[in-house]
């Protein structure tokens, strides 16, 4: 199937803080065919971790089949339960810079740490600074996903309690990881002028 079940979907993509137990990541994705002012649909679906591979990398490995035309320009939306680690952060990073003709926006449900929390901001900002747009998924996000990706039963999105929130606190938090670094270093010194 295409789609997604909605109890896969919920769990999966729900926005909490902390997550425990979720820990496959799910990748929901859109590929367009810029044509000057219009785009044209290629392709959409899901993916998951397999066993040994990231699901950032699956993709990545799926859309260099393709053979994409140089002179063409491409958008790739992708939907994560999960934001990458840097390992995958890094692969992506390298793709994009591969493929100066493709853009690709990311929207995350939830921002993904492991042990060394130094590394993963560290590979968002490398990610976004090789041209990936990053963002939180909001409530619109969401709704988007679940009559795109999801086997819904034409059972309308019901957001869950927290749900904006979580989104806004993350929105924050991926803000700070993204500031160029000189930016976070002149607040700190205007925070210390103020006496903060």
């Amino acid at each position: 199937s295409l789609l997604m079940k909605r109890k896969l979907f919920l769990y999966n993509f729900k926005n909490l803080r902390w997550a425990r137990g979720r820990r496959e990541t799910y990748l929901c994705y859109v590929v367009k065919r810029r044509d000057s002012a219009t785009s044209c649909s290629l392709d959409f679906g899901y993916l998951r971790n397999q066993m040994g591979c990231h699901v950032e990398v699956l993709f990545l490995r799926y859309i260099a089949a393709w053979d994409l035309d140089p002179g063409r320009c491409y958008r790739i939306t992708w939907f994560t339960s999960w934001s990458p680690c840097y390992d995958c952060a890094q692969h992506v990073a390298n793709f994009l810079r591969s493929y100066p003709n493709l853009t690709l926006r990311i929207f995350t449900a939830r921002l993904y740490f492991c042990e060394d929390r130094k590394a993963e901001p560290e590979g968002l900002r490398r990610l976004h600074k090789a041209g990936a747009q990053i963002a939180i998924m909001t409530f619109k996000d969401f709704f988007y996903c679940w009559n795109t990706f999801v086997e819904n039963r034409e059972q309308t999105f019901k957001g869950w309690e927290g749900l904006h929130e979580n989104s806004v606190h993350l929105s924050r938090k991926l803000r700070r990881i993204l500031l160029p670094l000189y930016e976070v270093d002149d607040l700190r010194d205007a925070f210390k002028t103020l006496g903060l």
